[in-house]
């Protein structure tokens, strides 16, 4: 009988410490993409500028070699965005029914932001609050508007 309750005793004290495993902590993701640069523009790639805190960030964190910029930024932003091909010929939106990375971030429980340029869209379906972000503060559009004072943007900052 002792060591029938000595087993269940060391099952429950098992049972009990087991579910309090140290919790692994989540990474924090930054993903940064710029207009117009080239691949080895910046220090960690071998460029001439001096980039101290980019370098910091991809030597202690990851960097992607083998993406490829397009002629045009919205297929660039679409194709890492989606991690899809980049598609040719004639041109459309971000498809809702493609999976974002904001979309899947939400789905592991992570708090999205994006900040800057958009353009994949600005209607109310492909809008970035839509598509997986929780903050989004930048352009909808390809760039900004300087000459119609009468088209309201606030609800796109937020």
């Amino acid at each position: 009988m002792k060591s029938l309750l000595r087993i269940l005793l060391g099952a429950l004290f098992l049972c009990a410490f087991s579910s309090m495993a140290a919790k692994v902590p989540r990474p924090n993701i930054i993903l940064i993409m710029c207009d117009d640069m080239g691949w080895s523009d910046i220090g960690c790639y071998g460029g001439e500028v001096q980039t101290p805190t980019l370098d910091r960030l991809a030597h202690e964190g990851m960097r992607f070699t083998q993406f490829y910029n397009n002629a045009k930024c919205t297929t660039t932003r679409a194709s890492i965005l989606t991690g899809l091909y980049p598609r040719r010929g004639k041109g459309g939106l971000l498809r809702t029914n493609m999976v974002t990375l904001g979309e899947a971030m939400k789905l592991a429980g992570y708090q999205t932001s994006l900040s800057g340029k958009w353009h994949l869209g600005s209607g109310e379906t492909t809008h970035p609050f839509n598509r997986g972000f929780d903050e989004y503060y930048g352009l909808l559009d390809g760039c900004c508007n300087f000459f119609d004072p009468k088209q309201r943007d606030p609800k796109y900052k937020g």
